[in-house]
């Protein structure tokens, strides 16, 4: 095996504390253990709206769901989404030049990052940011560098940083926006100093935005709107976060026409079709957004109620939570991360992700997902009992 395989734990003959490998993360609910460390809206609840179930039911049903669609996708989906990325994101573009329907987002990514690395390129990434961005540049043989936000400067992108660390080798800038774990709306100044950056260097954008639905008081802005960005950049978008549609699998890419052809002509050889009913489930939700209204209330009141209740515990700092679902907790104060995460699942009954995972800056930090389960009232009993665990917690 390649030597990022070989060292992979997949947990088979290790303990792995990431909730996305292997099975013991849901070991932990059927113990009775809360899960707050999977981005998965209301899961394991109900979230999908009855409309989009019958219509998903229906496309099931039809004599077209056991079979392809074209590996790029749906036009009838492409042509729905072309509308979105006007209206949402500032994007006008052809849905048959410059989008292409994967199954999710994740395989997005990859497919996104891997035409342009060759082994040995660098690519940068601000930092704590998603572990899949580090993970695949190195699958593709690529060096991640990582670039700390600070969260004495509210977690922006620092400019100088950002070039300082710029050598004969980068290649890329990989940007999650709004940033997981951290939940940062990336500002007009970092952005417009990002693309600065990527222009002057001849380098290669990636923006992960599965994020980008809800973010409540700040602007959010599409780098690949602004002035000479659309030719640089390659935009990964979900339907799992601001629709909840995990389980559907179905994300898309959008670029530029010269970037897009290379990958139309190689998608069934790295993605395959996506999933033909779950195609059409999304293409009518997309013409009937209104739904995401739940979401969007649900996850204001909980950021609110979970900076109240984890800003009591001395020792303990949360910010406001800019976008989505999540919560980025300082508990540095209190000792290690590690530690503590495993400490809240024994003690708490609580299981929520450690810091460490998402590289440089997120040692002494916990992400929680507050995303999770329909009752706000059983979210905020999680929380309570977070707090109360700390509170109890020596080092």
């Amino acid at each position: 095996m390649a030597p990022v395989f070989r060292a992979a734990e997949g947990g088979l003959f290790s303990c792995v504390e990431k909730a996305d490998v292997g099975a013991s993360y849901q070991e932990l609910e059927r113990q009775g253990v809360a899960l707050m460390g999977w981005a998965d809206p209301f899961m394991p609840d109900h979230s999908m709206p009855d409309f989009v179930e019958d219509a998903y039911a229906k496309a099931a049903r039809r004599e077209s769901a056991a079979h392809y669609t074209a590996p790029i996708g749906s036009p009838e989906l492409k042509a729905e989404i072309a509308k979105k990325l006007r209206r949402q994101n500032g994007l006008d573009v052809d849905p048959e030049r410059n989008i292409l329907i994967t199954p999710g987002s994740d395989s997005g990514l990859f497919f996104a990052i891997l035409p342009f690395i060759q082994p040995g390129d660098e690519v940068i990434i601000p930092s704590p940011s998603y572990p899949n961005n580090f993970l695949d540049v190195r699958i593709a043989g690529g060096v991640p560098v990582a670039v700390e936000l600070k969260a004495e400067n509210g977690y922006q992108l620092d400019p100088e940083a950002l070039q300082a660390a710029i050598t004969p080798k980068t290649k890329m800038v990989l940007l999650t926006h709004p940033n997981n774990p951290t939940t940062t709306v990336f500002n007009r100044a970092s952005l417009e100093a990002l693309s600065k950056i990527i222009i002057d260097n001849d380098l290669v954008l990636v923006c992960d935005q599965a994020f980008e639905d809800f973010t409540y008081e700040n602007e959010m802005i599409t780098p690949a709107a602004l002035p000479g960005m659309f030719e640089r950049t390659v935009t990964v978008f979900s339907f799992s976060k601001g629709m909840g549609f995990s389980g559907l699998r179905v994300g898309y890419i959008v670029c530029c026409d010269s970037i897009m052809d290379p990958l139309f002509a190689t998608a069934v050889a790295v993605v395959g079709a996506t999933s033909t009913a779950a195609q059409q489930a999304a293409t009518v939700a997309l013409q009937n957004p209104g739904f995401m209204k739940q979401f969007e209330t649900a996850y204001d009141k909980r950021r609110h109620r979970a900076v109240e209740i984890l800003n009591s515990v001395p020792g303990v700092h949360v910010i406001l939570p800019e976008s989505g679902f999540l919560c980025w907790v300082d508990v540095s104060e209190l000792g290690d991360s590690t530690e503590i995460a495993a400490y809240l699942t024994a003690e708490a009954r609580v299981s929520v992700n450690d810091g460490k995972n998402y590289g440089q800056g997120g040692a002494g930090h916990l992400r929680i997902v507050l995303g999770v389960y329909r009752d706000d009232e059983r979210v905020f009993a999680a929380l309570e009992s977070i707090r109360d665990a700390l509170l109890r917690y020596k080092k």
